[in-house]
């Protein structure tokens, strides 16, 4: 498998990749050619209209695939934040790559790996130990960068890992209320905590002993194009999650699609604030749910097969 890496100037340098059985991910990092990278004239003046400088280093590392819709306005803003943007891109064909380059990120051109495995391609790539883990439709606001920026006011932030306050968009800019999507540890030391290597998990997990912080501010997560573009991706992500996840026992799952449609509904629902967003957030939360029970059926399948 070839692992490419693609610099500001366009340049394409060619290195061999083994599968991660065969591998160490910190070898990764000492095999990429590392570029030096100037900013644009765009891309400093976004940094100044936040009305800081820049505390400390951080990276921002982006798995991309065809995400040509958003990633112009991702990219954008998280250099408000950090001074470095990493692109693992596994093979976009629409204008992702050409938009990325404009805007300064580097890319490393990867083969999907998985999901986990992907951020940890990410996390060796990044030259700051500080990381940023963003998703392709998920947008830094403002205040979120001020508040990242602000941990680093007196030396080093007092919590290795930090939790971020999602705040979902729908496709008509409306930005509801965090709390419908649970928090995500998105702001990291990687020398204290690494992304797991697993095809199917791609969160941190972090143990009891070691204390998180909490950002205020929310992410912009735009999720879906629309309540059809949110169904889609509820039927690819349970195909994938319920295939490379830990096959639970046959008895529990029977049990979940039985009984656990209404209880993610209502989980969703009250829980999870959806009832503050109207008809459409009730629309929302079927959709979510029903993602989530559709996992528990396609896991039972594997059983019956």
């Amino acid at each position: 498998m070839r692992h490419r890496v693609n610099n500001a100037n366009g340049r394409f340098l060619s290195r061999e990749f083994h599968p991660p059985s065969q591998f160490s991910f910190r070898f990764l990092f000492n095999h990429l050619a590392e570029t030096s990278l100037h900013e644009t004239t765009k891309t400093r003046a976004l940094r100044e209209n936040v009305g800081l400088t820049m505390p400390s280093k951080i990276s921002c590392y982006i798995r991309t695939m065809n995400e040509e819709r958003l990633i112009g306005s991702v990219i954008e803003a998280a250099f408000k934040v950090a001074d470095e943007v990493v692109l693992v891109d596994s093979g976009s064909t629409d204008r992702t790559l050409e938009i990325a380059n404009k805007l300064g990120a580097r890319i490393v051109n990867q083969d999907w790996l998985g999901n986990g495995f992907q951020k940890r391609v990410g996390e060796e790539a990044c030259s700051h130990d500080w990381l940023l883990d963003l998703d392709a439709d998920e947008v830094v606001s403002d205040d979120l960068a001020l508040e990242i920026k602000s941990l680093f006011a007196k030396g080093e932030p007092d919590f290795s890992v930090y939790r971020v306050e999602m705040a979902v968009v729908t496709p008509f800019g409306k930005v509801w209320p965090t709390g419908v999507q649970s928090n995500r540890a998105k702001f990291y030391n990687r020398k204290v905590l690494r992304m797991p290597e697993h095809k199917a998990w791609d969160q941190l997990k972090i143990p009891e002993d070691i204390k998180q912080g909490r950002l205020k501010s929310g992410l912009q997560h735009h999720a879906f194009e629309s309540l059809g573009h949110l169904l889609q991706k509820q039927n690819s992500n349970t195909t994938r999650r319920a295939k490379e996840a830990k096959l639970k026992p046959y008895w529990f799952l029977v049990i979940r699609v039985i009984f656990g449609l209404p209880f993610y509904f209502l989980r969703q629902y009250f829980l999870r604030n959806s009832w503050r967003t109207g008809i459409y957030g009730f629309a929302y939360a079927m959709i979510i749910a029903f993602g989530r029970w559709l996992k528990d059926v396609k896991m039972l399948e594997r059983h019956l097969g």
